[in-house]
């Protein structure tokens, strides 16, 4: 299963946040740096409304969601490329994980100790990402170093890394992460085996006060901190910043469902930040959701960006790969729109697609096979 490590400096709320999305108290959250050490590990349901909608219409007996997996990582200091804090266990359980959550600390609180004294959201966005630019530079040089030998022996895959790593190692210099170089589709391929941290996809997640949950996540451009992040991430990372309060969701973990809608609308917000992190998580990650209902269950399914129909039958069952015919399809919108699956086939919204068809997000899906 995929990972999304959640990571950031010392008390910027991040075993909060794990505590949050896994719905658990596993992460200890104390006031002190390096309050968790060993990397903490969850299922976290990926929220999504559409199940409810869709259980209901087919009276369906129950409801089961997709999970991802979260990893709280202990907190990163400076120098951590070179060893400070708990900086080589921390880099490489990054290196473990398929995507980086990293938590940004956007509020004042006096009670809760800063690892540098202030509250600068880009000064520790930028901290984060030098040392992972750092390691991934130390990296490189020692692979560089071993395959420039191999290429004076005439090996050609060690000549087509020297080039990359060439490439590579002036752009890591600038301070500039690796997901961001201009490459081909064959040196992208060949990126992702150096498995480089600087190369993972990120998301940021800016963790407010309880106070200014509904402004930040309704106004973001006139939080103070979260607007510089916004704008910062945006221009430097390429990537999407999203607004929680990490103490907020940690007290709803004990509370019912509909308790908890009732709390966040009287805050002022009609969804919690961290169903929207984890919904965002999960396309960064590269994976998509269909649906299957009936009486019996209704039902995500977890596929990769992407995936042909027969692929995304394989998830269900090897069989239904194994023996695809075709797959009856119908996009929830559509259904939503229509009504039932009745309706949706008199209007042409429900098609049986073959082979090439490529599964999307929301899709219905009932598929037909022969083993």
């Amino acid at each position: 299963m995929l990972q999304a490590g959640i990571v950031g400096l010392p008390n910027v709320g991040k075993s909060t946040l794990f505590n949050a999305v896994t719905k658990t108290r596993k992460a200890q959250a104390a006031n002190y740096p390096f309050c968790t050490i060993d990397p903490n590990v969850g299922m976290v349901t990926v929220p999504d409304p559409r199940l409810e909608t869709l259980s209901n219409m087919t009276n369906s007996e129950k409801t089961i969601p997709t999970l991802i997996e979260f990893v709280d990582i202990a907190g990163l200091v400076k120098g951590a490329s070179e060893g400070a804090g708990l900086g080589n266990q921390f880099l490489a359980n990054i290196r473990e994980v398929n995507a980086i959550v990293q938590v940004v600390r956007c509020f004042d609180n006096d009670d809760i100790i800063h690892e540098l004294g202030s509250v600068d959201p880009i000064r520790d966005i930028e901290i984060i990402n030098s040392e992972l630019i750092l390691a991934d530079i130390t990296t490189m040089e020692k692979r560089l170093s071993s395959r420039e030998k191999k290429v004076r022996s005439g090996d050609k895959e060690a000549k087509a890394e020297v080039e990359l790593i060439n490439k590579l190692l002036p752009h890591l210099n600038e301070g500039k992460p690796a997901i961001l170089l201009e490459l081909s589709d064959d040196e992208r391929n060949l990126l992702k085996t150096f498995q480089l941290l600087s190369d993972k996809k990120s998301i940021f997640a800016c963790n407010v006060n309880e106070d200014e949950l509904a402004d930040a996540i309704n106004n973001p451009d006139a939080h103070p901190y979260v607007s510089k992040v916004r704008e910062y991430v945006a221009d430097q990372h390429d990537a999407e910043a999203i607004v929680i309060s990490a103490r907020i969701e940690e007290e709803l973990i004990d509370v019912e469902d509909e308790e908890a809608k009732e709390f966040l609308e009287a805050l002022g917000v009609k969804d919690s930040g961290v169903s929207d992190l984890i919904r965002a998580v999960y396309h960064l990650l590269g994976l998509r959701t269909y649906i299957t209902t009936g009486v019996k269950e209704t039902r995500a399914w977890t596929i990769p960006a992407g995936a042909k129909a027969p692929q995304a039958a394989g998830v269900i069952h090897t069989d239904f790969e194994r023996g695809f015919i075709a797959a009856e399809i119908v996009h929830y919108d559509d259904l939503m729109e229509c009504g039932s699956k009745a309706k949706a086939r008199e209007q042409g919204k429900l098609r049986i697609e073959g082979k090439e068809y490529i599964v999307k997000d929301g899709d219905v899906v009932e598929f037909r096979f022969n083993v």
